[in-house]
């Protein structure tokens, strides 16, 4: 495979994981099997056998791979999902670590292969440089469709900065969710402005990636249109709780009890959110000049962002400067906004709670992506 292909999906695939160092969690070369106990199973396998069925259950596909030890997974946090999928039909809590390509699951060497919708299923469809050119020849298992899914991308902030600045907080949300309306409105300019501002990805991909994404901004888990760009959805939030504490174990003890002992309440605030959207754009900004913290280098999975401050909608709420600060190598965004570093960032539900159970001063203001994109790709021919 192309060395552009590599770097092009470790760049973005790093991008969506999550936890690093904050979780205890193992994981293996790229052919060994990574473990982890899972809870009693809630569901069983389709009651018809697969054999006597010309049609599939997801169950039947999920069941196949899993026993024969080809699902595929990255590791640091994009794991919980897949071992979420693995116990609900009551099976092993054992995936192959996949790398940062899509070889593993072009060679069949992975038959359920894990995906972002965003990148690499778009890499496995399509035929632009980079991609595998499997069109729609394959299919996936959506962790949306299976009840497993997590939340992933949103903005925070500290406690004490939101306590210290709350119509810097309002205003910097407002601004934001204008530019992300905008970006799922109109996606192929959103993946031009994109980038301009130096994107790590070809234009083709870049405009693949901002379709893509504007779906996770404007449709919730149970597949119905979001009317209200960033609302944070209790069932879905606590959803993603419930699963990162069956899964994530902290290092520390006292953090781990504090992880465990969490509910919503501690890391969310919705007040900001409502105060920014009942707002008529105007804003008596505290602090003027203000930054935000990406996952990874610059593309459509922060679209909305970079709309804002192109658009000029920053401006309009107040502000007189907002650096967009590039994320990737050792930079930890939720560090990054604890010590004060930068002003806002994005991460992860799980992300944030374990900062928070470790000792950080955290707190979710919107939820940018209302379900998950993460999906486990296959051939139908290796099923049949």
């Amino acid at each position: 495979m192309k060395n552009r292909t590599k770097r092009m999906m470790c760049a973005i695939t790093i991008a969506a994981m999550t936890i690093g160092s904050l979780a205890a969690c193992s994981k293996s070369d790229s052919n060994a099997a990574a473990t982890t106990t899972a809870p009693a199973a809630t569901e069983t396998t389709a009651s018809t056998p697969a054999a006597e069925t010309s049609v599939l259950t997801s169950g039947d596909i999920i069941t196949r791979a899993a026993k024969s030890g080809q699902v595929g997974n990255w590791g640091l946090g994009n794991e919980y999902e897949v071992l979420a999928l693995l116990a609900k039909y009551g099976l092993p809590s054992e995936y192959l670590s996949q790398d940062f390509t899509m070889d593993g699951f072009d060679d069949n060497s992975i038959l359920l292969a894990s995906a972002m919708t965003y990148n690499e299923l778009g890499l496995v469809k399509n035929s632009y440089d980079g991609g595998y050119k499997y069109g729609d020849s394959v299919n996936i298992i959506d962790m949306n469709d299976e009840g497993v899914a997590m939340m992933e991308d949103n903005i925070f902030c500290t406690k004490t900065f939101a306590k210290a600045n709350p119509e810097t907080v309002a205003a910097f949300l407002y601004a934001s969710l204008k530019g992300w309306e905008y970006a799922v409105a109109n996606p192929e300019e959103a993946a031009k402005i994109c980038y301009e501002y130096g994107s790590s990805v070809s234009p083709e991909h870049q405009e693949y990636m901002a379709k893509e994404v504007a779906k996770l901004v404007s449709t919730n888990t149970k597949g119905e249109k979001v009317t209200e760009v960033g609302l944070m959805d209790d069932a879905a939030m606590q959803q993603t709780l419930d699963i990162a504490k069956q899964y994530v174990t902290l290092a520390d003890a006292s953090a781990n009890a504090a992880f465990q002992a969490m509910t919503l309440d501690d890391i969310r605030d919705a007040s900001f959110y409502t105060k920014a959207k009942a707002s008529d754009g105007k804003f008596a900004v505290e602090k003027p000049e203000v930054s935000i913290q990406l996952k990874w280098l610059p593309d459509a999975q922060f679209a909305g962002y970079y709309c804002a401050l192109k658009l000029g909608y920053y401006t309009e709420a107040g502000f007189t400067d907002v650096k967009i600060v590039s994320g990737g190598g050792d930079i930890a965004e939720t560090t990054a906004v604890n010590n004060g570093t930068v002003d806002f960032g994005v991460t992860w539900e799980t992300n944030l709670a374990s900062a928070d159970a470790s000792g950080m001063d955290l707190v979710e203001i919107a939820q940018i992506f209302q379900r998950s994109g993460l999906v486990l790709v296959y051939k139908p021919e290796n099923f049949k």
